[in-house]
C-alpha cells in the first residue's frame, strides 16, 4: 500500500516508518521540516512539507500522528491553544487533501487511523474505562475531543475511521527515558498517592495495533489503544525500580508536581484504568500484555 503519515518523525511515527519500509509499503510522510527529519526516517520515505503535495500520488491509507507534545510546557492558555489547534489543524490538513481528491475524481484512501489519548476520559478513579465509559470533563479531554471531532469529516466522504486512544508509550526512549535517571541512581518513586492508574502500552504493540487497524477493513470507531494490564502509578515505579534492581523509596509529594507543573501535574496525578476492550474483542493479540515483560525487553 502506499500510507500517508503524519507525525512521522516523532517517536512512535519513526518505528511506525521503519515497520512499513520493511513490510514493503511506500510511506509518505508530512512534515513542516523534510530536510531536517529525513535523517531520522527510513531512506525509502517520501517527505513533503504538506499533504497537498501528494495529491498526484494519493494514498491508499493514512495514519495521524502529529501534534504539538502535551507536556512539552506547562499549560498556559496560549499552549493550551497550541496543543488544540496543532491537532486539528493537521487532522484538517488530510481532510482537505481527501476532499481535493474527490473533486478531482481521483481514489480517496480506504482508511483513516487518527490519533487521540487516554486523556479522553479524564480522571477516572479506579473505575474500569472501556471505549463506551462517559469522560470526565476537564482540559485533557477537550484536547482530544477536538481532535476526534477534527477527523468526523472523514466517514461523510466514505473513508473509513477509526480512532486510536493510546496510553503512556514505552520503549528506549519518551518519557521512559526521563524517569530513568533518578530511578537507576535509587532516588525513584511513586507520585502522589500512587494510586492513579497508569495506562501504558509497548511501542511494537502500538504500531502492531495501527496496521491492524489499517489492514482489517471491518473496522471503525474508537479504541483504547493500551495493553490488557495496566497499573497504578506506585505499581508502576516499584516494576520499574525491580527492573534497574534498585529501591523505590522516594515519592514525589503531590504539592509539589502541582507546584512545578500547574495544571498540567494532573498528568501525573490522575488517569485511568483503560482497558482495550474493542482491540481484543476484534482479536488483536499484544506481545506485551505485562509491564514486566514490557520492562524486560526494554531494559
Amino acid at each position: 500500500m502506499r500510507v500517508l503519515i503524519t507525525g512521522g518523525s516523532g517517536f512512535v511515527g519513526q518505528r511506525l516508518c521503519q515497520q512499513l519500509i520493511e513490510q514493503g509499503h511506500e510511506v509518505q510522510v508530512v512534515s513542516r521540516h523534510p530536510h531536517k527529519v529525513r535523517q531520522r526516517l527510513p531512506s525509502g520515505c517520501d517527505i513533503r512539507d504538506s499533504a497537498q503535495a501528494f495529491i498526484q500520488l494519493p494514498p491508499d491509507a493514512m495514519i495521524n500522528l502529529a501534534g504539538e507534545p502535551i507536556a512539552a510546557k506547562r499549560w498556559s492558555d496560549e499552549q493550551k491553544a497550541k496543543l488544540i489547534n496543532s491537532r486539528k489543524a493537521a487532522t484538517q490538513q488530510l481532510v482537505a487533501l481527501c476532499e481535493q481528491l474527490q473533486a478531482n475524481g481521483q481514489p480517496l484512501p480506504k482508511v483513516m487511523v487518527s490519533g487521540s489519548a487516554m486523556g479522553y476520559y479524564g480522571d477516572q478513579g479506579n473505575r474500569v474505562v472501556s471505549e463506551d465509559t462517559v469522560p470526565n470533563e476537564e482540559f485533557a479531554h477537550r484536547l482530544c475531543q477536538q481532535w476526534e471531532v477534527a477527523a468526523q469529516p472523514f466517514e461523510a466522504l466514505g473513508v473509513r475511521l477509526a480512532i486510536v486512544r493510546i496510553g503512556l508509550v514505552q520503549a528506549g526512549g519518551g518519557s521512559l527515558q526521563k524517569m530513568l535517571s533518578p530511578f537507576k541512581l535509587g532516588l525513584g518513586g511513586r507520585f502522589g498517592s500512587g494510586e492513579q492508574f497508569m495506562p501504558w502500552i509497548h511501542r511494537d504493540d502500538l504500531v502492531a495495533a495501527l496496521l491492524f487497524l489499517v489492514n482489517q477493513n471491518n473496522l471503525s470507531g474508537a479504541f483504547n489503544a493500551s495493553a490488557p494490564h495496566p497499573v497504578t502509578n506506585a505499581v508502576f515505579t516499584k516494576t520499574l525500580a525491580k527492573q534497574l534492581n534498585r529501591p523505590a523509596i522516594f515519592p514525589v509529594p503531590a504539592f509539589v508536581l502541582k507546584a512545578g507543573f500547574g495544571e498540567m501535574s494532573r498528568l501525573l496525578l490522575t488517569g485511568a484504568d483503560m482497558r482495550p476492550a474493542r482491540l481484543e474483542a476484534a482479536g488483536f493479540t499484544f506481545q506485551y500484555p505485562s509491564l514486566d515483560k514490557a520492562f524486560g525487553a526494554i531494559l
